[in-house]
Order: C-alpha cells, then sequence, then structure tokens
C-alpha cells in the first residue's frame, strides 16, 4: 500500500459513483415529476421516433373523428329535409286521388286542388334551395363537387366549391381553361462579364444572401456558388458561355416572387446595381358547359399570395397549371370536367380514406320527370280525369326517388359514418395504450429506483467524505518521525 497525498485516487472513485448515482436520481426525479419516462430523444431515440408517429396518427385519428360526426350531422340535415318532402308528395297523391273523382267536384273545387298542388310544388323546390349545412346547399344538385383532371400535362390540380360563375353547379360538365396571361418568374439578368470572367473583386447579395468573388472567378463557378443556396434565396442563376451573361431567375412563379440584388462594386453588374425585378402571375377564363349552355369566370394567378400558376376565382374554385400548361393553354382547351351532386368527407386519419355521398339535385323540377315524357312535379295538371291520374303516376315516382335518396342516406349514415366512428374510437384507444406504455412513467416501478438511487446518492457522498480523509493517515507517519 502506498500513501500519497497529491493524488487521491479512492476519492475519485468515490466521486465519480456519487456523480452516476446523483445523475440517475435527478433523471428518476425528471421521469416522476412529469410522469413520462421519456422526455427527451436523449432518454430513448427509438422509444421517442415510435411515440411521436403515433402521436401524430392519434391527432389525425382524433380530427377523422370530428369530420365523421360533421358528416353524421350534414346528412341527418339532407334527411330531415326530405322527410318533410316526403310529407308534402304524400299529401300531393292524396289531392290527385281526390281530383281523380270528377265526377263529384266543381270546377272551383278542382282549381282548389291545383292551387294546393302548385303551392306544395313550390315548397319542395323551395325546400331543396334552401337546405343548408353552413354556407353547402345540399339538395340543389351542388351538395359535392368532383373534379376529375383529363390533362395532366397543362393541369396540375383543380377543385370546386360547389358554385361557378355566381351560380350553384348542379349537372356535369366540361371544364375548359385558356390563359390570356402567362405566368413568369423574377428575373434578372448580369452585364456581360468580359472573358467570362468577374474583374471586380467584391461582393452581391441576393434576397438577403452575401455572395462574395475574388477577381477571375469563372461565370461558370459564379453560378455555382448561387445555386449551392438556392433553398435558402429562392433564386436560380444560369450561365450562357456564348455571351457571357448570368440570369437570376426565382424559383417560383407570380407577383410575390421578387429578385433583391445588389452589387455595390460592381461585381457582375454596375457597380451599385440595386434592383428588385418581380414575376407575373397568370390570368385565365375558365368556362364549364352543362347541357349546350357555357358559363365562364375569371381565374387570376398568385392564390395565398404565394403562387403565380395557382388561379382562383370570386367563389373560391382553384386550378393549378403545369409549366407547361401556363405557356400552352393560350387557345381554349377542354382540360378536365366536374360531376355535381357527390359530396366527398375525410373520414380517415389517412390519404384515400373517403366517403362519399351522392345528393342528386331534388327541386320540383327533377322529381317524376323519368316515367312521362317531360312531365315532372312541377308541371301535374289535375283540371281533367287524365291529368289526376298522369299525376299519381308522376308522384308515385317522386316518391321514390325521395325515398331511395332517404334510403341511401340512411345506409351511408348508419353502415359508414356511424361505424367508421366506433371503428376510429377504438383505434384511437388502442393507439393512446400503445404510446402510453412507450412514453409515459410506470410510477411505482419509478419510484422504486428513485429510492434506490437516493439511498446510493446518500452512501456515496458519505463514503468520498471518508475517501477525503484518507490521505490525513499521511500524518500519523510524519508526527512519528
Amino acid at each position: 500500500m502506498s500513501f500519497r497525498i497529491n493524488t487521491n485516487i479512492p476519492g475519485m472513485i468515490a466521486h465519480r459513483n456519487a456523480s452516476m448515482s446523483g445523475s440517475s436520481l435527478q433523471e428518476s426525479i425528471s421521469r416522476l415529476s412529469s410522469g413520462m419516462r421519456i422526455n427527451t430523444a436523449g432518454d430513448d431515440p427509438a422509444g421517442l421516433i415510435a411515440s411521436e408517429g403515433l402521436r401524430a396518427q392519434i391527432a389525425s385519428i382524433e380530427s377523422a373523428s370530428r369530420n365523421n360526426q360533421d358528416a353524421i350531422n350534414f346528412s341527418k340535415t339532407a334527411e330531415a329535409a326530405l322527410a318533410e318532402v316526403n310529407k308534402l308528395l304524400s299529401d300531393a297523391r292524396a289531392l290527385a286521388i281526390t281530383a281523380g273523382n270528377s265526377a263529384t267536384l266543381s270546377a272551383s273545387q278542382i282549381q282548389a286542388n291545383q292551387d294546393q298542388l302548385v303551392s306544395i310544388a313550390s315548397s319542395v323546390t323551395r325546400i331543396a334551395l334552401n337546405t343548408q349545412f353552413g354556407t353547402r346547399r345540399l339538395l340543389d344538385g351542388s351538395s359535392g363537387v368532383q373534379a376529375q383532371i383529363s390533362d395532366a400535362s397543362r393541369i396540375q390540380g383543380m377543385s370546386f366549391a360547389g358554385t361557378f360563375a355566381g351560380t350553384p353547379i348542379t349537372s356535369n360538365g366540361l371544364v375548359s381553361v385558356s390563359v390570356s396571361t402567362q405566368a413568369t418568374r423574377a428575373s434578372f439578368a448580369s452585364a456581360t462579364l468580359t472573358g467570362g470572367v468577374v474583374l471586380n473583386a467584391g461582393s452581391v447579395n441576393i434576397n438577403g444572401t452575401s455572395f462574395s468573388f475574388p477577381t477571375g472567378t469563372t461565370g461558370a463557378a459564379v453560378v455555382a456558388s448561387i445555386n449551392s443556396s438556392s433553398g435558402q434565396t429562392g433564386v436560380t442563376a444560369n450561365f450562357n458561355a456564348t455571351s457571357n451573361v448570368i440570369t437570376l431567375s426565382s424559383s417560383k412563379y407570380g407577383a410575390s416572387q421578387v429578385i433583391n440584388f445588389t452589387d455595390p462594386s460592381g461585381v457582375i453588374s454596375a457597380a451599385g446595381t440595386n434592383v428588385a425585378p418581380t414575376g407575373t402571375n397568370a390570368i385565365a377564363t375558365a368556362s364549364i358547359s352543362v347541357n349546350g349552355s357555357t358559363r365562364t369566370a375569371i381565374f387570376t394567378g398568385g392564390k395565398n399570395a404565394t403562387d403565380g400558376l395557382a388561379l382562383s376565382d370570386a367563389d373560391g374554385n382553384v386550378v393549378r397549371l403545369t409549366e407547361f400548361g401556363n405557356t400552352n393553354l393560350g387557345a381554349t382547351t377542354t382540360i378536365g370536367q366536374v360531376a355535381a351532386g357527390v359530396a366527398s368527407f375525410q373520414i380517415g386519419a389517412n390519404v384515400n380514406q373517403t366517403a362519399q355521398l351522392s345528393l342528386p339535385n331534388l327541386t320540383a323540377s327533377n322529381l317524376g320527370n323519368d316515367i312521362l315524357g317531360n312531365a315532372n312535379l312541377s308541371t301535374i295538371d289535375l283540371s281533367t280525369a287524365t291529368g289526376a291520374s298522369q299525376a299519381i303516376l308522376v308522384i308515385d315516382r317522386a316518391i321514390e326517388q325521395v325515398s331511395a335518396s332517404r334510403g341511401r342516406i340512411g345506409q351511408f349514415t348508419k353502415y359508414i359514418l356511424e361505424s367508421n366512428n366506433r371503428s376510429l374510437a377504438a383505434a384511437r384507444e388502442n393507439m393512446a395504450a400503445t404510446e402510453s406504455a412507450i412514453r409515459d412513467v410506470d410510477m411505482a416501478s419509478e419510484m422504486t429506483q428513485f429510492t434506490k438511487y437516493q439511498v446510493m446518492q446518500q452512501a456515496g457522498t458519505a463514503i468520498l467524505a471518508q475517501a477525503n480523509n484518507l490521505p490525513q493517515n499521511v500524518l500519523s507517519l510524519v508526527r512519528g518521525s
């Protein structure tokens, strides 16, 4: 055994162990105070990744559950309105039956029945036009409009909210677009680089980012440097080796895109250059053709002030051009179609987990219209026995149409939405349980660990005090001499 006073190895060992137990005690306190087993990524990196993925999924399921409940309320609103239409049609049929007894009715009685029938038809149309969920009409054929692209080379996406040119979209139709103003990028061309190289050393600033170039830097090297930061500046560069000109362009199209360029020393342009060119938004005319009738609306780019290729109209409809479509849609071109009356709901937590409900146009002129030529609920006449008989057929068909729509709504509500709601609730419960098992702390187990670390730290502190006293044993040798 050697005796030293400069280096206290036992004290160092005791200090290290006491520090380790103290660190473990702090982690245990963090878990107990937060109730979480994972408080930082360092606690369990793999567990954190799994937990965050589950948390995102749980949040999405909760949102899907709210969507599902909104869809149920949407459906019930439509079904309640149709229940009232059924009552009106029952009254209309009773009137038609009464009018068929022409031998006992006076002309004034027949006219009274006809007046009541006209009022019923008017009420049916009123219900179809006025039944709304929020601002969305449900029973006039515009409850949901599905847009389908037929020319993906020119159109990247489009969506229609249910109204076009101020009128509800109640029928299927072809969509055409003609671009009158092409979107452009913000652009700036440098001066001609003599010999293709920088002659004046210095810095240029592009959208807040500075680039420094010494004398003799080639145009290609300048472009490479600028392009390496294009994700930050939103600007790309191109060097024309023939003209020795560098062209700067914004990455996106539109008037919101700007190149704030300064060149105090005249590195690639005239000394003191300070410019801010902007792009241009596209402008187009879109039209929807339905049964030989065409409606048009002006679409302008820069939707949400971010993209000159995303065009929108006054009704909130959106058409997004591709770069090819931006430059190749001068003439009117059919790019897709719209299908009316199909409401779409996002009822799941992932992509393509949607459900559709078809709600056709149920105004009086569209009820009973497929059984007796051009006759429909709004045109039937009870003034003659033949008219009364035809009215019964038309009304019976109208009742079938309305009842069939109610049946579809009921099936959609019961077997899709309500069933899906139960599935979402179970999925959320099980995912939350899994996420909890990964992230939450077992308080009983952790209290056991906490007590252990607490005792270890107390013991370590006591032993550290003893170890610090060991060098004093050397003094006995000194006193002994």
